[in-house]
């Protein structure tokens, strides 16, 4: 038998480390089966109200925000920022909304700061998602470094000074190509266990939407495919109870339905849900449940961003009705994207969203609001 050549060697053993790498991503410590933690069903008895106004501006620039209730009930934001639209030089901003309004804005990441804690080099960085857990935040973001289309590294931090001061910025290996192929979807939802569920995307080498299982001490313990049809992303995921849920996830087929999965295990597996009648553009959606147990969705209703539009169900999502329409233009240069929702502990709705690509809008409101009137 002839010899095998270096580049066959070569191939082979690349391949063979690539699957051992693989393999040991995969081999994650079993835990019990998960639960969600929805939140209260109680009345609202706020009258209808809505006010309109702007984050604090940081920058020439502003990308996606997000949004989270704190321990004392104060509700705070995190963005993207920075002088330009390429993301090259913008910075995770904090910002937290008083009773003389929003905060001076404080960086809780930077480019500099999370290559220091990541020892990787990256181009931009992307999407943040801000949670409150007690008297600490959590910060997730996208750490980009070759742009949108290869997908990110996600980076988390923690601060127990209400932002002040921020952890070590530390890479979660979310894929086995380490600083490449994921992205942010909506926000995380506790479980029962004290643990975490975290939307995700997979944008390299292939498209789709998974579900990332944290334990209460941020390990991994799990990671599922939200599988669809579809090429998906960014899913948006509600608990209607503690094992029922709801993810509503962009999908890039033209005049498509936007895609839907439904979970009845408390996130262990997902499956399709009720065909979603509503527009399908790729772009990202925000989802609620709000005090009354009805749902609300914000996003853009056809291709394009010049509108946004809020959606209610009071079928945990078979149906939807629109019922507001929060802005719209048709000038150019409109766009009105990235929406995040969060339900105040006093049952008002809190609403941001990039406007323009040059601030973060902020709306207030509540259901009666939502429900009563024309859109």
């Amino acid at each position: 038998m002839q010899p095998l050549s270096p580049a066959v060697i070569h191939h082979g053993s690349a391949g063979l480390f690539l699957a051992a790498l693989a393999a040991a991503f995969l081999r994650l410590p079993a835990t019990e089966a998960p639960a969600f933690v929805p939140p209260p069903v109680v009345a609202s008895p706020l009258p209808a109200d809505m006010t309109r106004g702007n984050l604090p501006s940081a920058g020439a620039t502003a990308g996606p925000a997000s949004l989270t209730l704190l321990a004392d009930g104060k509700v705070a934001a995190a963005w993207l920022a920075g002088p330009g639209n390429d993301n090259s030089a913008a910075t995770i901003w904090l910002s937290i909304l008083g009773r003389s309004g929003w905060s001076q804005p404080l960086p809780a990441a930077t480019l500099e700061s999370t290559a220091a804690g990541t020892f990787a080099h990256m181009s931009s960085l992307g999407r943040p998602l801000l949670l409150a857990e007690g008297s600490w935040l959590h910060l997730w973001y996208e750490s980009l470094p070759l742009g949108n289309g290869a997908g990110a590294a996600i980076v988390h931090s923690l601060s127990t000074d209400g932002g002040k001061t921020w952890s070590k910025a530390e890479r979660l290996q979310t894929s086995p190509l380490g600083t490449l192929g994921n992205g942010l979807g909506g926000p995380p939802l506790m479980l029962a266990d004290g643990g975490l569920g975290l939307p995700l995307d997979q944008r390299f080498p292939k498209q789709g939407s998974e579900w990332l299982r944290l334990s209460a001490t941020g390990r991994i313990v799990g990671k599922i495919r939200l599988a669809h049809a579809a090429p998906t992303l960014q899913p948006a995921v509600v608990a209607l109870d503690d094992h029922r849920g709801l993810a509503v996830l962009r999908d890039n087929r033209a005049g498509a339905s936007r895609a839907t999965l439904s979970t009845t295990n408390g996130g262990q597996t997902w499956g399709a849900a009720s065909e979603l009648a509503l527009p399908g553009p790729d772009a990202p959606v925000a989802l609620l449940r709000l005090a009354s147990g009805r749902l609300l969705l914000a996003g853009n209703p056809q291709q394009g961003k010049e509108a946004l539009q809020l959606w209610l169900s009071a079928d945990d999502g078979q149906t939807w009705a629109v019922k507001r329409i929060v802005e719209a233009a048709s000038d150019g240069g409109a766009e009105f994207a990235d929406p995040a929702l969060l339900l105040g502990r006093d049952g008002r709705i809190h609403l941001t969203y990039t406007w323009r690509q040059q601030q973060i809008r902020y709306v207030t409101f509540t259901e009666a609001w939502l429900a009563g009137g024309a859109p």
